[in-house]
This record gives structure tokens, sequence and C-alpha cells, in this order.
């Protein structure tokens, strides 16, 4: 592509026949290199990021990025000599190779000397003032990262595949690792790139296409760093990633054509797509950052005011590696392997990594302020009881809760479970491998277990596991069925769900996934009316079709009063459940199965005895009789 002369295969070329001359004078050229191409007098805007530790300087005029730029910035003619003026050129230079005058979309090069050390930078760039390349083709140029530390302008092609005058062979990101290293360890930092070398971006033999522009190598693990970021020309600018966020993901995970046989479940952005059998609506997932709210490498540990959720919020793009054996709740997955977490004791401490996965989802869903309740989500109730921030799922998940479900910590209830299966069911209603032990008192679950991809492969599915995007609301991997509540708290329920159904694919099949609800066969179903369930009269309210959702709240108590002990998830929803005549909503938990409830719902009062009184009714003789 250098060679200008006559005849050349490049796409611009002159008429001069010697070579050379284009860029070198022998006698009378510049004082660098016999430089004999007129250099540009640009002023350059540099690469910037909020991680950066190296800033960017103007290049020295005449030296070698300079040089480059002469005519790779595209302000100075092709041909443009000192020696013997503008040479008559044919063709033009690919746009590709124009890379302006705004530096922020290439690497960054012409550093502020010294070089600042940092944990993902091999040591040696500041010990040694030398490159880690162990053929030290790589070179710094006077202690600099210069455009010739990576290309040789004279050869094109040491590297067969990506011919890009580059100075070796780059595949499986060899160029990129001269300076960059995953393997360094710090005692108070975390090295981002950590875990490359395992990790399913340097290890997937799915082939690239030939016209997916991610690159020159055949795989992605040939292809490595190349498969997100763009040396040059990159689109987000900022860690010259190929796409802004999420878009850069986009392009391998959307099940298109840029890579062959990707498994299915590794198609993520299906999930953002229309619900199979119903292209009129599409299933809802995890908020995509706006332009104006993007994810940024430097962000805190603790998103306040920051409703997106971006795949590098939950997935650390150089250590993700591919799920094969799921681990013991609450582990993190491999496929979120090194990201970063907060502690659900206080909701701040940073944990780098985090460890369990309950840490990650902690980031947005703890002590963050200025969350949201989101319409496109499904309904919310209201709880009777709250510890303030009903967003806030520390205190609902805590040790210290009457009742949760075991999410940061093994069941704390001295109460049985006598509903609990021996296992988890699958989409398909068989038993998985997920086993929960005796009343599950030593049994974990995990944040994904009930918000998941409906069609996740951990139970049986073909889809991505994790809270990618549902059919269902809530992000939930199953169904689950909300009332709708009246105009006032008490009045007539809407959506009831009479003659449920109570499979594993029914009205309430979240539930179901870990709860017997049926009362066919063993005791212990949580609709048993032989006095085996928690409480008898579940039968009669659920198939009256009132939801789960209505008396129980689903993560646990994060506080509780008087009135309500918070056994048994038992927190009413307001929106649905009113107070009888100014009483406060009360329910106690009696001896036995039974308890007593003091409430309005559904048009029926439900007296501190135990009887239950129409709404407007007139007690003659003890007995209830409409108006």
């Amino acid at each position: 592509m250098h060679s200008l002369g006559p005849g050349s295969t490049s796409p611009i070329s002159g008429a001069r026949p010697d070579a050379c001359n284009y860029c070198h004078a022998p006698h009378s050229g510049l004082n660098r290199g016999l430089w004999n191409q007129t250099l540009s007098s640009e002023t350059y805007t540099y690469y910037t990021s909020l991680t950066e530790s190296n800033k960017g300087k103007q290049p020295t005029l005449g030296y070698s990025s300079s040089q480059c730029l002469s005519c790779h910035d595209g302000s100075v003619a092709v041909g443009n000599t000192v020696v013997s003026g503008q040479i008559t050129m044919n063709g033009t230079m690919a746009a590709a190779d124009k890379l302006g005058t705004n530096l922020q979309t290439s690497h960054p090069f012409s550093l502020v000397l010294p070089l600042v050390n940092n944990i993902d930078m091999a040591d040696v760039l500041t010990s040694a003032h030398t490159t880690a390349d162990p053929t030290h083709a790589v070179k710094l140029i006077g202690g600099n990262v210069e455009c010739v530390s990576c290309h040789n302008p004279h050869v094109q092609a040491k590297d067969m595949v990506s011919q890009n005058f580059l100075v070796k062979d780059s595949s499986n990101g060899a160029l990129c690792l001269a300076c960059h290293d995953p393997t360094r360890t710090g005692t108070d930092v975390v090295n981002p790139l950590a875990d490359w070398a395992n990790g399913a971006h340097a290890t997937s033999t799915n082939a690239i296409s030939s016209s997916a522009n991610l690159g020159s190598y055949s795989t992605v693990a040939k292809d490595a760093c190349l498969s997100c970021h763009a040396p040059h020309n990159a689109a987000a600018g900022a860690r010259n990633l190929r796409g802004q966020n999420e878009q850069d993901c986009i392009a391998c995970h959307n099940g298109g054509t840029n890579l062959a046989s990707m498994p299915a479940y590794a198609n993520v952005f299906a999930e953002y797509g229309p619900i199979p059998g119903n292209s009129g609506s599409n299933k809802v997932g995890h908020p995509i950052p706006t332009s104006t709210n993007p994810h940024d490498a430097s962000e805190a540990a603790v998103l306040n005011n920051n409703r997106h959720a971006t795949c590098v919020d939950c997935h650390n793009s150089h250590g993700s590696a591919k799920v094969g054996v799921f681990p013991t709740p609450p582990l993190v997955r491999d496929s979120q392997k090194d990201i970063v977490g907060v502690s659900a004791t206080d909701g701040t401490s940073v944990l780098a990594p985090a460890i369990n996965q309950f840490e990650n989802c902690l980031r947005c869903h703890g002590t963050s302020a200025g969350k949201q309740i989101d319409t496109i989500y499904g309904y919310f109730p209201n709880r009777q009881v709250s510890n303030g921030d009903p967003l806030n799922l520390i205190p609902q998940f805590a040790a210290s809760s009457t009742s949760s479900h075991p999410v940061t910590h093994v069941s704390n209830s001295p109460l049985l479970q006598p509903s609990l299966l021996a296992a988890m069911l699958n989409l398909d209603g068989s038993a998985s491998t997920r086993t929960m032990g005796t009343n599950g008192v030593n049994t974990q679950i995990l944040c994904t277990d009930c918000h998941n991809s409906d069609d996740n492969r951990e139970f049986g599915g073909a889809g991505a596991n994790g809270p990618h995007g549902s059919k269902w609301t809530h992000i939930l991997e199953r169904n689950y069925q909300f009332n709708a509540p009246p105009i006032a708290p008490g009045g007539a329920v809407g959506n009831l769900q009479t003659s449920p159904d109570l499979s594993s694919t029914g009205s309430y099949a979240l539930c179901a996934k870990c709860h017997n609800l049926n009362n066919t066969g063993t005791g212990g179903a949580v609709m048993s009316t032989d006095g085996t369930g928690s409480w008898v009269p579940h039968a009669a309210h659920i198939n009256d079709g009132f939801s789960c959702a209505t008396c129980h709240t689903s993560h646990g108590m994060g506080a509780t009063n008087g009135a309500v002990s918070g056994e048994r998830l038992v927190n009413f929803d307001t929106n649905i459940v009113g107070a009888v005549s100014g009483t406060p909503i009360t329910y106690t938990r009696a001896a036995g199965a039974n308890g007593t409830c003091v409430l309005v719902c559904h048009s029926v009062q439900h007296n501190a005895d135990g009887t239950r009184t129409p709404v407007g009714a007139v007690i003659h003789k003890g007995i209830p009789i409409k108006k």
C-alpha cells in the first residue's frame, strides 16, 4: 500500500517511478529520516477517558508519528512533497485510513513522559522502558508509544492475516499483550484484564464472518482484543470500543450472521426481541442505557440515580467465561467472573471482585439513591410495612428480617417449610438438579432463580441464563399473576385467577418452581385443606382467584410492626387490602395452622373473631344480611 509509484496496487498512486521519493528525499529532505512528504500543521484532539493514566500530547513535529500523520490525518494531499512539490496522483486514500484530527477514536500515542505505571500495563514499560514482547518487535520509541511501535511502514504483511503494516503477527492479541498485562495483581486495586487467558473471548473458537468488520482473524480467540476494540476510528471513543456500551456486545450476541455456530444461549439479545408466537409484543429486560446515561468503567460501585444496566455492569468482558458447571448458590457464575459488587451488610463497601451473585445485583437494588418504579416491568405492590425504601432489598433479605427468601443467607426462620419440593422444577415441570434440602434450612437461592430469562438453559430452555429479558413481568422466569387493585382499597379486586392452574406453567408457576401448590399426593402443599399446609384457608383464597402477592411480599420483611409479625412473608398489599373502620390492618398467627386477619378485601370485612362480613351488610340476629 505504501508503494505509490505507477502500477501500484495501492488505491492511490503517482506519476513518479521512484517509490521511496513519496516519503523520503535522499539528499534534501527534512532533518529526520530525510522526510519528503509535507508535514501537517494540524492540532490534534487526543484520546481521553476517566480511567486513563497516561495523557497524550501533540506529536513532536517531524518525528515518526508526525510523519505518519502527514498523510493519515487527511489534511495534506498524498504526494505533496518538500523537494518536488505536488506529484500528480491518481485515486484516493481509503476513508478508513484517514484518522482526521480527532484522535479520541485512536489508541493513545505520543504520551507525556515518563509513562505512568498502571495495574493492567506491563511493569517493564516504566521500570525498563521497554515492552513485554518476547520477540522485541514491539518497541517503545524514545521511551514512548508511537505509531511505529506497532506499525512497520515498509513491510505490510509480517502478519499475513491482518496486513496492516504490523510489526509482528498479532493473532490472539499478541500485539496488545506486549503492553497490556492481564496477569499483574495488586493489594489495593483490581486488574480489569484479570483472567483474560481463560475467558470466553480469549478461548472461543466461534468463526467470525468475513463481512462482520470485527477484525481480520478467523475466530473470536484469534481476533482477541479486536473483536471488541478498534485501534483506529473506533466508534465509541473511550477505550476504543467498536460500539457504545452494549452495542459492542450486540455485534456478536444478537444471533446474527457475524459469528458462525454460536450456541442459542449466547444470543442474549433475543431476550429483548418479540415473544415467540406473539410478534406484536416484545420481551422486557434490564433498561439499556441512553446516550445521556452511559456506563463508564470509572463509575462508582453503588449506582446512584443511574437507571441503566449495560452488559458490563454485570459481566467483565475480559474474565467472563463460559458456564460449564453451575456452582452452588449464592456463588457468582463464571459468566460473571471478576465483576464488581457491594456488601449486603452495609450496602456501600465495594467488593472487587464480587464473590456472590447478589453482591453484583445490589449495586442497583440496594442503598443506591434515585431508584425508579418503571411501569414497563408490571404492577408494583405497596406493602403495609416497609423500611422506607421499598426498592432497597438489603434489609428485606437481611439476617435480621423476620422472614425472607434465602438469598443473602440461609433461612433463619424457626418455622418449617412443609410445602418445599425436594428439588426446583425445570421449565417443563421435571425435577432439576438444584436440590433444596429438608425444609430448605441450609439452602440458599440466587436472584436469578426468580429473575431470569423465560427460556433459560439452566432450567431446561435454550436461551440465555440471567435476567436479560422475559415475557413475564418484573423479568421473572415464570408466570406470576398479580391482582388488579380496586378503585379504593378493600373493594372488588380485578384480574382474579379463579380455578387457577397450579402447575409448573400455570398462574403461579414461579412459586410452583419450589413449592408444592397442590393438595394432591402427600401433605405439605400450599393448597392443602387437611391441616398439613402452612395455613388452611390458602385453598379458599387461591381458588377464589387471589394472587399470592396480595398477602405476601416476595423478597423479605425489611421491617415489622405490632400489627404484622412478618412471619411467612405476610405483608399485605395496601393497594388492594384496606383497614376496617380505621382499625389498623393486623395479622396474628395463632398456635397451629390458623391465624386471624383484621382487614377489608374484595368488599368483605375480615373480623378479629375469624368471621367475615360483606361490606355494607347489616347484622340481624347474628347473621349478615346485604342491604
